[in-house]
């Protein structure tokens, strides 16, 4: 091994030590990962990463994720190490309920945990997105010799994060606008959790990588931290993405089974421990100790973080008063505030009263939000033409130019929404957009934006079988009940133009969750009476639409089904039966709202109710009641005209007549 020095080797022991301690203390855990990876880690935070534990939050600091999460008691050493607030008693109490130092990092929960980490392949993707967002606001703010965004994304990745197929989405793009301040450094130590790695993976990481406009180093002794420092100094120059594979043992210590599968996860018992230490010269017998030279040598990041801080504080006072513009918009960024304005701006758009589309409507209201808000951007996975989230007049971001607002993804769904949740991490307000039926692909990258409490928005049309010709495998059909069962997710399916000005004013004005607005491909007449009432309506996840003087019972509907609830309530009417119908957009908004608001939309003594929706019955019964029934779709679709395939389902005029009657 070649180190620097002898508290090098000391400091990176004792982030090993700390990772077998606490492992075997909470009898489960990954110590193989930081036992191979400490020396690259170790070299990293003290050498190259530019952050202040006493400002975790500096705004231009460099980014690190480690989206091996398993790993995650290297991050944890590293952070008390470098003064973070993690204590040693945190680390203790490694995996223990609601500890400081969970199984896998999670943001907002740990100081210093950049982003929350589990399911491989969304760390490395969720990167991708923080240094798109780096280049994005250099490119807004940077002037002259001002260079106020100028900072660096790391990632520590493992084999299975570049066997997920997410990060092939995210690294393609990434090399595609090459995202020059994106360092990986990938933990090449041939294992995985079943076997070695040569069972599984067989890729030319070198090949693959340099395909796709990345650089590749690779450092050949993972204990060599002069090899490494080299590699990071050399991709810092470069302008494209770069990946430094250093080899290392998984592991590494380990008695018997250092280097093999054996050694990625769980307790190996107390003679092993002994065993591992004096492999690695540790000459202390008490768990946790951390040597004060290692203190020593960990001190100078937060030496060089305050420093840079400060300097950089001094740049930024000079430059707002150059820049007063520029600097209003970094304020905005690093307050994350939106402009005092943007509330008044769903005063102004109005439609005519005739059918619209909500995706069309959507399209409207995205346009008159962007001048105000600096923070939004967005694009779609290839599909923007058709789901009508573009912001008209603003040019692709490209390699060349990151002026624009708009984002061409590509067909990269998954990879899309995990670099948004980056771009969100970043302080940017990011919207995606695909069809429903995508919004698969997407799910695991949505659940951790819910998880994390980011406001991502999800753009989603063509919501239902009047997807018509497309056929069955672009009808979406569990969806909607599964997004729905999602905790921390605001799902919104408006029913006109005025509703969709309210799931916007909901998902701009949200801070802890995402929002998806689920549109419609079709057009449908007005369903509001005001912009007043649906803004309110929205606000409030349900409320009445058209309400009778002694009503007989109940229509409840979501997105396109209120205007036939509407039609099919002049019906009734006809026949002198009168009915109350209730557009319920938001269930989890709904649920919000106190007992006397739920009572005044759903009165309990209304047991007649026909709940209508072009989806899975799955949830509905709550609305519908023991009494009521449920018109819903419960299998897979046609291929065929709109008009035909709802028909076959029954979503007409006569059946929902037909079904209430029936009550």
């Amino acid at each position: 091994m070649n180190t620097d020095t002898k508290n090098d080797q000391l400091a990176i022991n004792t982030l090993r030590t700390l990772a077998i301690d606490a492992v075997e203390k909470a009898s489960s855990g990954h110590m193989g990962l930081p036992l191979g990876a400490a020396p690259m880690a170790y070299t990293l935070w003290t050498k190259h990463l530019n952050i202040n534990p006493n400002n975790p939050e500096w705004f231009n600091r460099d980014r690190f994720v480690l989206s091996a999460g398993h790993g995650s008691m290297l991050l944890y050493g590293l952070l008390h190490l470098s003064g973070f607030n993690v204590s040693k008693k945190d680390l203790q109490e490694f995996r223990s309920f609601n500890s400081k130092t969970p199984g896998h990092p999670e943001w907002e929960h740990t100081e210093g945990v950049e982003v929350t980490t589990g399911p491989l392949g969304q760390g490395i993707s969720m990167g991708v997105g923080m240094a798109l967002a780096e280049k994005k606001l250099a490119d807004t703010v940077n002037k002259d010799q001002y260079k106020i965004m100028d900072h660096y994304t790391y990632v520590l990745c493992g084999d299975g994060d570049l066997m997920e197929g997410v990060s092939h989405e995210a690294i393609s793009f990434a090399g595609h606008l090459q995202l020059d301040k994106l360092i990986v450094l990938y933990d090449s130590n041939q294992s995985s959790l079943d076997a070695a790695l040569e069972q599984s993976f067989s890729d030319d990481i070198q090949k693959k990588f340099e395909a796709v406009h990345w650089q590749h180093l690779l450092v050949e002794d993972g204990q060599n931290i002069e090899k490494i420092d080299e590699a990071i100094t050399k991709a810092k120059k470069n302008d494209q993405p770069t990946l430094i594979e250093v080899r290392t043992e998984i592991g590494h210590g380990l008695p018997e089974i250092a280097g093999t599968s054996d050694a990625h996860s769980d307790p190996v018992g107390e003679e092993n421990v002994k065993k591992a230490k004096q492999n690695l010269g540790w000459k202390y017998e008490e768990p946790f100790t951390i040597p004060d030279e290692v203190y020593d040598v960990f001190s100078e990041i937060k030496n060089r973080g305050q420093g840079l801080e400060k300097k950089w504080n001094e740049t930024v006072s000079f430059f707002k008063n150059e820049f007063p513009e520029k600097a209003q918009i970094l304020d905005e960024f690093t307050k994350q505030q939106i402009s005092k304005s943007w509330e008044e701006i769903f005063k102004e758009i109005s439609f005519d009263n005739k059918p619209l589309a909500t995706r069309k409507a959507s399209h409207k209201v995205l346009n008159a939000l962007h001048s105000s808000v600096p923070q939004f951007i967005g694009g779609a996975a290839d599909v923007s033409s058709s789901t009508k989230a573009t912001i008209d007049g603003s040019p692709a971001i490209t390699a060349s130019d990151f002026s624009g607002a708009n984002i061409y993804f590509g067909v990269r769904e998954f990879g899309m929404a995990a670099i948004a949740n980056g771009l969100t991490l970043h302080h940017f307000l990011p919207f995606i957009s695909t069809y429903f039926i995508f919004s698969d692909y997407m799910k695991p990258a949505v659940r951790l934006a819910a998880l994390m409490g980011l406001p991502v928005t999800y753009v989603f049309s063509h919501d239902s079988i009047a997807v018509g010709k497309d056929g069955p495998t672009h009808q979406p059909v569990e969806q909607l009940a599964a997004f729905r069962s999602m905790p921390n997710l605001q799902v919104i399916r408006p029913a006109d133009g005025n509703e969709t000005i309210g799931a916007w004013k909901m998902a701009l004005g949200q801070t802890t969750k995402p929002t998806m607005l689920v549109l419609e491909r079709q057009a449908t007449a007005p369903v509001t009476h005001s912009l007043e009432q649906a803004i309110e309506g929205v606000r409030r996840g349900g409320y009445i639409v058209s309400e009778a003087e002694k009503p007989a019972g109940l229509l409840i509907a979501t997105g396109s089904e209120v205007s036939l609830a509407l039609e099919a309530k002049d019906v009734l009417a006809k026949e002198n039966i009168h009915v109350n119908v209730v557009s319920l957009p938001s269930w989890d908004l709904f649920e919000l709202q106190d007992e006397e608001y739920k009572e005044k939309v759903l009165p309990k003594n209304l047991t007649k109710r026909l709940t209508i929706e072009m989806a899975s019955k799955l949830g509905w019964r709550e609305y519908a009641g023991s009494d009521g029934k449920i018109m819903s779709v419960d299998s897979f679709g046609y291929s065929g005209d709109p008009e035909e395939v709802m028909d076959a389902f029954g979503f007409t005029v006569e059946q929902v007549v037909s079904e209430f009657k029936s009550l």
